[in-house]
């Protein structure tokens, strides 16, 4: 536990318990609050109310995991002395601002986390939500949940699958039942979530037990062109990890499955996301019935949806060896523009064509890069500095390479009023604020 003389503390009083707030830079966070508890290959339970005072921790808690080199040369060198490992990793954390109205409810935004249901956890420097809360006098709640074996590779009774989506279901019962404590208004809950986290979100929408749990929804480049056609793939990554599934070293665990990842010859691109949910176990339907159940439930939840023009650049134009390393950028550009229609846009735009068609009320948009040669343009993840910004976080990102950071908090504040705009109120006016990188329909 951390002490606290050396900050400024809040307490807030909830039905769960009374949980210890830190003061900082004009927002409070309450952090790592435990929504729920679980065995291996277990649903999770709620947790239960606290007599003791509920203070915040010193590490972050997240769920076994391999360190992406990837994800390193994209976001930022991962400081492990931070974070302590957690298969039960059900926790969220709060921030809302410092000082407002006690009479008014603020509308409440959900962050789930990307990171190819993998890697990753929901309090990360670099999806810091202070900047935001503080300009837009919203509150985030930050989610994490069990990731890769423990959360997204099941087949059978015993190691079910889509666990994680179990979790993150706890979770949106927790925030149901305690945001008004926080200041929050649990009568306006959106979702928002990028890559494999947008992916969670789209599925949420057709899952059990989800139902009035939120209203709205912010989807930021999810592979949708993933989710079909798995079964096989799946089935036998989980058959070949079977073997691990009494390993009492979970570390042992992770580096145990990587010699049993689906091949590319036999799958195809979607063996870059090994885990994933899966269809035609709980809490989901069966995968012929998925877009006909979005239609159906079009009307229930408000989107906006999306993805970023160049999504595929950074894996494709910055390879350090193997397939594309020595191609000319003409034939680079190529693969960057068909690889983000097939598993990006042309999904996207299936979904949203049938959501309308439903009668639901959705936008999409797309994010360009503006600036001159800027070499990998508007690539997977570039939206989250814009909307999480924290220069500090961000300043090791081989992302932002070529993009002066000026550039990301001029363009970044005028995106995060429009989604908060969205988050409040379900539209977004012709006449907001846009900035130059956006393209913004409403279909």
């Amino acid at each position: 536990m951390t002490s606290q003389q050396n900050f400024r503390t809040h307490t807030f009083q909830t039905s769960f318990g009374k949980i210890v707030a830190l003061k900082e830079n004009g927002v409070i966070k309450a952090k790592s609050i435990r929504y729920a508890k679980s065995e291996r290959y277990q649903r999770p339970v709620p947790a239960k109310h606290s007599s003791s005072e509920l203070d915040f921790s010193d590490k972050i808690p997240v769920c076994p995991q391999k360190i992406s080199p990837l994800l390193e040369r994209l976001i930022g060198k991962t400081d492990l002395e931070k974070f302590h490992i957690d298969e039960a990793t059900q926790f969220l954390s709060i921030t809302r601002p410092e000082t407002f109205e006690d009479n008014k409810k603020l509308p409440v935004v959900v962050w789930i986390h990307g990171g190819s249901y993998e890697v990753g956890c929901g309090d990360l420097p670099t999806s810091d939500p202070s900047v935001w809360v503080k300009e837009q006098n919203i509150i985030v709640v930050s989610v994490s949940y069990r990731l890769g074996l423990f959360g997204f590779l099941g087949g059978d009774e015993k190691r079910p699958p889509n666990l994680g989506l179990f979790d993150i279901i706890e979770a949106l019962k927790w925030i149901n039942c305690n945001i008004e404590s926080f200041g929050g208004d649990p009568e306006n809950v959106t979702l928002f979530g990028q890559s494999s986290g947008g992916d969670a979100i789209v599925h949420l929408m057709i899952s059990e037990g989800a139902e009035n749990l939120f209203q709205r929804v912010i989807i930021q480049s999810a592979p949708l062109g993933f989710r079909v056609k798995r079964n096989k793939m799946s089935l036998e990554f989980f058959q070949k990890t079977e073997f691990l599934k009494d390993e009492t070293d979970s570390l042992k665990m992770i580096e145990g499955y990587s010699g049993f990842l689906p091949s590319f010859m036999k799958y195809g691109l979607k063996t870059a996301m090994p885990f994933c949910t899966q269809y035609g176990y709980p809490p989901l339907c069966r995968e012929e019935e998925s877009l006909p159940k979005w239609k159906e439930n079009a009307k229930k939840y408000d989107v906006l949806i999306g993805f970023n023009n160049d999504e595929t650049a950074f894996y494709v134009k910055t390879a350090e060896e193997g397939l594309y390393t020595y191609l000319h950028e003409k034939i680079l550009n190529r693969i960057v523009r068909k690889t983000t229609e097939s598993i990006y846009e042309k999904p996207a735009n299936i979904f949203a064509r049938s959501y309308a068609e439903g009668g639901g009320n959705i936008y999409q948009f797309t994010i360009h890069s503006k600036i001159k040669n800027n070499y990998i343009g508007a690539s997977h993840c570039i939206d989250l500095p814009l909307i999480f910004e924290n220069e500090n976080a961000w300043k090791d990102s081989g992302l932002l390479k070529d993009v002066p950071w000026k550039h990301i908090q001029e363009n970044g504040r005028k995106l995060r009023a429009l989604w908060a705009e969205f988050a409040r109120t379900g539209n977004i006016s012709e006449d907001s604020e846009k900035p130059e990188i956006l393209e913004l329909r409403k279909v």
